[in-house]
């Protein structure tokens, strides 16, 4: 089953949203409907009311999230958990490839899109998903991007558990001011060896005097 694929699902849906920098990507149908990215016939189900609902499910994913950074694994299970139970998913084979030249089908196993309507067929994706992942991975593998003000979510794929950046970008940006802070250290403590220095001395000839 391609759960760690459809963990991406929660990811895509937190990060349309900045509480930082007060921005909000999730503010039209089409909007809502870019987050379906292929599945086309599940985004023609959104609706004008599927925005606020999924704001709604944004939050509470958010707040899963924000329970694993601050290492509270109980309560991260616990908001998952809750989403499982409102939004259950449904199985079904899919044979989409083929596992010979004479056609047959590859056979797998997919979370099916929910009929009633968008939020809630993308909701269960979404918490299944990442449930597979934190469930396989461990909670420690969902993070919020270290890098302020961003904060946007990621999960940690790496082999050392070392992640700590939603992006490149972001990695880039916050070793950049590490190091101009570290620079910024290290001229201050010489500017305070030089003025202590220079107060010695003054000291030592006073004394000559």
């Amino acid at each position: 089953m391609e759960l760690a694929y459809y963990s991406d699902y929660a990811v895509r849906l937190v990060n349309t949203e900045e509480p930082a920098r007060n921005k909000d990507g999730l503010t039209s149908v089409d909007a809502v409907r870019d987050l379906f990215g292929g599945s086309q016939e599940a985004a023609r189900r959104v609706t004008d009311a599927d925005v606020t609902r999924f704001r709604s499910v944004r939050a509470r994913l958010r707040a899963v999230f924000d329970a694993a950074d601050a290492k509270d694994e109980t309560l991260a299970v616990n908001l998952l958990n809750s989403l499982l139970l409102e939004f259950p998913v449904s199985p079904q084979i899919s044979g989409h490839d083929f596992r010979d030249d004479e056609g047959n089908p590859l056979w797998h196993m997919h979370l099916a899109d929910h009929p009633s309507n968008a939020t809630a067929g993308y909701a269960a994706i979404a918490a299944m998903g990442l449930a597979f992942h934190l469930t396989e991975h461990g909670v420690d593998r969902l993070g919020l991007c270290e890098a302020p003000p961003c904060r946007n979510a990621y999960l940690d794929t790496s082999t050392n558990r070392s992640r700590r950046y939603c992006s490149d970008r972001c990695a880039t940006r916050a070793n950049v001011a590490a190091y101009r802070a570290r620079k910024r250290l290290e001229a201050d403590r010489s500017d305070s060896t030089g003025r202590t220095a220079v107060s010695a001395q003054r000291a030592t000839t006073s004394g000559e005097r």
